[in-house]
């Protein structure tokens, strides 16, 4: 959603990919600079990537809901045993 050159981006990609440091307080100065870098990087996606994702919406294919996944997997759950139930015992 966001341009890879955006530097709200390379910013927590470089705070991601550096090691957690050792101790409680530079942890914790760690973990404060992720908070940060993850709340710039919403802003940024919130401005560029409503752009970004109506140039995508032409590409967007469906998904069916969770009711109908539901019931078809009951549906193939039933015919199984059904089949099952149906074959002679030998």
């Amino acid at each position: 959603m966001v341009p890879n050159e955006e530097p709200a981006l390379r910013h927590a990609q470089q705070l991601g990919s550096a090691g957690v440091p050792d101790g409680y307080v530079p942890s914790r100065v760690y973990l404060v600079q992720l908070a940060k870098a993850t709340r710039e990087l919403a802003a940024t996606v919130g401005t560029c990537g409503s752009h970004r994702a109506k140039q995508q919406r032409g590409r967007c294919r469906w998904t069916p809901r969770i009711n109908v996944l539901r019931g078809t997997v009951f549906a193939l759950a039933l015919a199984c045993l059904v089949l099952a139930a149906s074959v002679p015992r030998t």
